[in-house]
């Protein structure tokens, strides 16, 4: 199954198009084959209108991921929470101007998203040729753990580079949150705003919170692939595994994908928690002068080292969340996260389809344009000059030695 295995970024390219396109036909007639540039080019197109189609329910996501140590910061009391994603959804549209609310940096989360799916490309397609020029010139696929591994290295580096856009998205998504639980600091939306908030608050590193655990979220769709594997030996009989019917595919995948978004949400709030923390240049100088006056009150020094604990990595951060909020807490969310999956995927399965016939007949136009696609007399020509190689082959294996 190794030739299913395009690659392991499945939000981007999805895997029902992976098996789809693995037995997408070539060419005979001598025309090239679409490169794998356009297929890059629908799978980031379908992702980006996918991403639109389901970004507010990302929103309220993150804002469920966050509310809980934002409210113990503040002391805000529970009344004031989301309760569901269905709750969340009616305080937003009811408080915060409308449906313009559920659209709060969406710009920033669209450009991400686009250029992560092209920076994945580049990076893969450079790792995988590596990897098949190592092996043998003739070698066409990689192993099965090898193309997770090339895509896992992708995904590291795709999402060093655009990690500090994910930071703005995040500080974007939740704006009124903080300014209403955190009124000390800037209110300001705009990138060039939150970049310089960022910078304050927590130097260049600063725009890389939460990088660590996008390193585990990478595994995401290598888990999702491994979950699809195994379901579809459970699900399907032995002659459907080969070639699943696709309605079929989008079911057991969209499945798996839910199954490994549970298993790695954990991280997922652990990341959006780290990208919103805060810590006050006033806090970290009162922090200071207790230490040098060795204040020995103990509930004061317990309660700031509570305030200035920062865990050192994300596994230390989501045992920190379990230990003082319980287990629930690292699940907050979880539903609407499950949701978003769920239609994300869909949305990109059907809009790639459209996208993916529209780019093709571009790319052909073009190459008429051009000249570069063969006119019928030199594709009658071609087919001939085949033919007459054939029976001149066959001759040749006549005849007697």
């Amino acid at each position: 199954m190794a030739q299913t295995v395009y690659n392991s970024q499945l939000d981007a390219f999805d895997l029902y198009h992976q098996i789809q396109e693995t037995h997408e036909p070539k060419f005979p007639l001598g025309g090239p084959a679409l490169p794998a540039l356009g297929h890059a080019v629908a799978g980031s197109t379908g992702a980006a209108i996918s991403n639109i189609l389901t970004y507010p329910l990302a929103l309220i996501v993150t804002r469920l991921q966050i509310q809980r140590a934002l409210r113990k910061e503040a002391g805000h009391t529970a009344d004031e929470a989301y309760r569901s994603v269905q709750d969340a959804a009616s305080k937003i549209y009811g408080h915060e101007g409308g449906i313009s609310a559920f659209y709060a940096g969406i710009a920033s989360d669209t450009a991400k998203t686009i250029a992560d799916s092209f920076l994945f490309f580049l990076a893969y397609n450079f790792l995988r040729q590596t990897r098949l020029q190592a092996r043998s010139k003739s070698s066409r696929y990689l192993p099965v753990t090898e193309e997770l591994g090339v895509g896992f290295l992708a995904g590291a580096f795709s999402k060093f580079w655009t990690t500090p856009i994910a930071n703005i998205v995040t500080h974007q998504q939740a704006a009124s949150m903080l300014s209403r639980n955190q009124p000390q600091r800037d209110s300001g939306t705009s990138i060039r705003a939150i970049a310089l908030r960022i910078r304050s608050e927590k130097g260049l590193q600063g725009f890389w919170s939460g990088y660590s655990a996008s390193l585990v979220l990478t595994l995401n769709p290598s888990l999702t692939f491994l979950l699809f594997e195994t379901l579809k030996r459970f699900l399907l009989s032995r002659q459907k595994r080969s070639d699943p019917p696709p309605q079929a595919t989008f079911l057991i995948a969209a499945v798996s994908k839910a199954i490994a978004s549970t298993i790695t949400y954990p991280f997922s709030l652990a990341k959006a928690r780290a990208q919103t923390s805060f810590r006050s240049a006033n806090t970290k100088d009162s922090e200071e002068t207790a230490k040098s006056e060795k204040v020995q009150v103990t509930t004061d020094s317990d309660s700031s080292k509570n305030r200035s604990e920062v865990p050192n990595n994300v596994f230390s951060a989501i045992l920190q969340i379990a230990r003082t909020e319980g287990p629930s807490a690292l699940y907050e969310g979880l539903g609407g996260e499950v949701s978003k999956g769920f239609f994300s995927h869909g949305f990109t399965m059907i809009v790639k389809e459209y996208v993916h016939r529209i780019i093709i007949r571009l790319y052909f136009a073009i190459l008429k344009l051009l000249k570069r696609f063969p006119n019928p007399e030199t594709t009658l020509e071609g087919a001939k000059e085949k033919a007459e190689n054939v029976v001149t082959a066959a001759q040749r294996s006549l005849r007697p030695s």
